[in-house]
């Protein structure tokens, strides 16, 4: 069964997350309301993009994703609908759903019409606009009726991994922090494999810092867990469930996690470096 997931900037503390499911309540009683974080930083684009790629796979073909981030309403932003890999997103057109989707073409985008005329009173993009869109998606109706087909979405782009091969290394950065102070990378899995299958041996650099493996997960690292204990706030790389290359430190958290001892900040650069022997 579809459901309408909310992701958004307003934080726990005041009102606005409670509007949001208020309003598709009002609705549709029995909807089916997930949130997926309400703890993005206020307008970063590129951490609720991060977080909502990773995260909508796993509802329901069909489920309605409301995305406000960035969201204050304003009759010169569009308000637009993206339908998907099979999932419907509905977001303000500030570029948050290009960088989502660099990879997937969507198979449809829609601007949103319903409520949104020069004459509506619109206090709120997410509940005037937003959520009686996601409640029509919900309910079986087609996009059609609540906007006209658009091709001109507003693009934004963020840094990709590199491969340079004079110096038989890739570069990267940091591109989020996660809630164990881990650092995740804009290194994907496949360009790392594609590459290394080339070379015989690499070394990942960042700062004055160097790790030899990486992992598919954090407890691949403990070869032994009678000793699992002495593995405790050692450093590995390992490639996360998003196949990115992610720093961690082994049971880390925000206070003695990566970001704090390795002292790295989201936009800093890291470096694999391969060899042959």
């Amino acid at each position: 069964m579809p459901v309408i997931t909310l992701t958004s900037d307003f934080g726990l503390v005041d009102y606005r997350v409670a509007a949001l499911k208020g309003s598709i309540l009002s609705l549709k009683l029995d909807a089916i309301i997930v949130d997926i974080s309400h703890e993005i930083e206020a307008f970063n684009l590129l951490q609720a993009a991060y977080i909502v790629r990773s995260a909508y796979k796993h509802f329901p073909v069909g489920s309605v994703h409301i995305l406000a981030v960035d969201s204050s309403y304003s009759k010169h932003v569009r308000s637009i609908l993206y339908k998907a890999d099979g999932h419907y997103f509905l977001a303000p057109d500030n570029g948050l759903l290009d960088l989502i989707f660099f990879d997937i073409k969507p198979e449809a985008v829609f601007e949103v019409t319903l409520n949104n005329r020069f004459d509506d009173d619109v206090r709120s993009m997410g509940v005037d606009i937003f959520v009686p869109s996601a409640v029509h998606i919900l309910q079986g109706g087609v996009p059609e009726v609540i906007g006209r087909k658009i091709k001109n979405p507003k693009a934004l782009s963020f840094a990709r991994a590199v491969h340079n091969e004079s110096e038989k290394m890739i570069i990267g950065e940091v591109m989020y922090l996660d809630n164990f102070g881990n650092l995740v990378s804009n290194i994907q899995k496949k360009f790392f494999e594609k590459i290394r299958s080339n070379h015989q041996s690499y070394t990942i650099k960042f700062r004055n810092l160097s790790l030899t493996s990486v992992y598919n997960n954090p407890t691949e690292f403990v070869s032994d867990w009678e000793s699992e204990r002495e593995y405790h706030g050692k450093a590995v790389a390992v490639f996360n469930e998003a196949d990115l290359l992610e720093l961690c430190i082994y049971k880390g958290n925000k206070n003695n996690g990566a970001k704090t001892l390795f002292g790295l900040n989201v936009g800093e650069s890291i470096y694999v470096e391969f060899f042959d022997f």
